[in-house]
C-alpha cells in the first residue's frame, strides 16, 4: 500500500458511498424541484442530504481530517487528509431518471489523491482505487485495455457544451478526429468503464476538484494514467482539465495531440 493511505481509509470512503447510496436510491424517479446553482449546474434535495449524510459520518469517525463538498463548501483543508465528496454527480442524468449518475469519494493526501470511490447507486456497482494496492468494482481486481494505438482509440466525454472555450474546443476537435470514436454522456461512469478496459480515453474540462479527486486513484491504481491537459498529476491545485487513459503510452499521444 502507499505510505501515504491511512489504515481504514479505503473502507471508510467505501462507509461514505454507503450512506449517500440509499438517499439517492429512495429519491431516484421522484418528482424533486431542481435549482440551479451560481455556475448553472442544477442541484436537488437528494444531493443535499446525500452529502449532509457522509458529512455527519466525517464528523464522527475523521474529526481532524478536512472536508470539501460539492453542496456544503470546505472545513479544515489545510489538514494533511481531506475528503472531497461529490454527492450526485450527474444530476442532470439523475432528473431526467437515467441511472448513469455516481457518488464520488476522495482521501487526499497532502492534495494528492490516494483513494477514490465510484458509486453506482442504481446500477449497484463500485469501484474502489487505492494508490498502491489496486482497483476493484465490486470486490473483483479491474484493469485497464492493454495499450492501443490512439488511431484505434475509445474516446469518451459528458457533452460537447464543457469544451464552451474556443481553445477547449479546438483541442478536443484535434482528439476527437484521431481516436476511432467518441461517445457523450455517462459523466463519471466513464471514468469507471474506462477503468474496466472498455474506454481508452476521457476528456474533459472545467471540472472542480470533488468532480475529478475520486477518479484519478481508480484509474491509476488499475494501471492507466490521469492528469492534466499539460501532463502534471492532479492535485487541489489542478484547474479542472482532465484526461484519463488506459495506458501511459495512449495517454502520451493524446496529450501530444492536445497540446496541438
Amino acid at each position: 500500500m502507499d505510505p501515504r493511505v491511512p489504515s481504514g481509509a479505503a473502507a471508510l470512503a467505501c462507509r461514505l458511498a454507503d450512506v449517500a447510496r440509499p438517499i439517492l436510491q429512495g429519491y431516484f424517479r421522484q418528482a424533486l424541484p431542481v435549482i440551479g446553482k451560481a455556475d448553472d449546474s442544477p442541484v436537488t434535495r437528494a444531493d443535499r442530504e446525500a452529502e449532509a449524510a457522509m458529512r455527519a459520518l466525517l464528523a464522527a469517525e475523521a474529526l481532524d481530517h478536512g472536508v470539501i463538498g460539492e453542496e456544503y463548501g470546505r472545513e479544515n483543508e489545510g489538514a494533511d487528509y481531506v475528503w472531497t465528496l461529490d454527492p450526485l454527480d450527474g444530476t442532470r442524468a439523475f432528473v431526467a431518471g437515467k441511472p448513469q449518475f455516481g457518488t464520488l469519494v476522495a482521501l487526499l493526501h497532502k492534495g494528492a489523491p490516494v483513494v477514490g470511490v465510484i458509486d453506482m447507486p442504481i446500477l449497484r456497482e463500485r469501484w474502489v482505487g487505492v494508490l498502491g494496492v489496486g482497483t476493484t468494482l465490486n470486490g473483483a481486481p479491474q484493469r485497464t485495455r492493454a495499450a492501443v494505438d490512439l488511431k484505434d482509440a475509445r474516446l469518451g466525454a459528458t457533452s460537447l457544451e464543457i469544451f464552451g472555450d474556443p481553445g477547449d474546443r479546438a483541442a478536443y476537435e484535434r482528439l476527437r478526429a484521431s481516436v476511432a470514436d467518441c461517445n457523450f454522456g455517462g459523466d463519471c461512469y466513464n471514468y469507471a468503464v474506462l477503468a474496466s478496459g472498455w474506454l481508452d480515453l476521457v476528456m474533459e474540462t472545467t471540472l472542480k476538484i470533488w468532480d475529478f479527486a475520486a477518479l484519478a486513484p481508480v484509474i491509476l491504481a488499475a494501471g492507466g494514467a490521469m492528469t492534466d491537459w499539460s501532463g502534471a498529476p492532479l492535485t487541489a491545485a489542478s484547474k479542472g482539465d482532465v484526461l484519463a487513459s488506459s495506458d501511459p503510452a495512449v495517454h502520451r499521444a493524446a496529450l501530444s495531440v492536445i497540446d496541438g
